[in-house]
């Protein structure tokens, strides 16, 4: 296997000049909301593992004003639960051509693509990573996807790399004392 230089990371400095300006982020599931093991049942259900401190910091960045979106090459209506779970109301499945998701939602929402940070792991992610202003993965990606990656997170998928992600947009736009301070009574 031939190893690529990891050519796009960017410094933390440049990382959170981007970060202070996200507006929307939009997150794959499979990899990076989980683990990427899929448990199927005798009968064909999907089940899926969800890490809670990952599910927090959403609602937190969130609650900070940072839209969030889920897009997602799968159809579960475990995802419908999880998304509501998580006040996600925009949640595209099924999305094989996750650029065409993408640019739906760009349309939708009225926000440039410099506002927004796309999470993935896999090379079907690609697309919607080279047309935002930062774009994420996670330590298991393959190498392909980590050299278009302009943040790749210390903590794994499904293992708390979406908290560490929420944290550190919360932090550069300065929103991160107030989403703690309810807690710190």
């Amino acid at each position: 296997m031939t190893r690529h230089p990891i050519t796009n990371v960017l410094s933390l400095d440049e990382v959170n000049l981007r970060a202070k300006q996200l507006r929307l982020i939009i997150f794959d599931v499979d990899g990076v909301l989980t683990d990427g093991s899929l448990y199927l049942s005798d009968d064909g259900q999907e089940i899926k593992a969800f890490f809670s401190l990952d599910g927090h910091g959403m609602k937190m960045l969130k609650r900070s004003g940072v839209e969030l979106a889920i897009i997602t090459a799968r159809n579960s209506q475990l995802m419908v639960h999880r998304a509501r779970n998580l006040g996600v109301t925009h949640l595209y499945q099924g999305a094989e051509d996750k650029l065409a998701a993408y640019q739906h939602l760009l349309a939708e929402l009225e926000i440039a693509p410099e506002h927004i940070a796309y999470m993935g792991d896999d090379v079907v992610d690609l697309p919607v990573m080279r047309r935002c202003a930062l774009a994420i993965t996670v330590p298991s990606a393959p190498d392909i996807v980590k050299e278009h990656a302009h943040y790749i997170t210390a903590l794994p998928g499904g293992r708390g790399a979406v908290r560490e992600v929420c944290e550190l947009i919360m932090r550069a736009q300065g929103t991160w004392e107030a989403q703690l301070a309810p807690y710190l009574k």
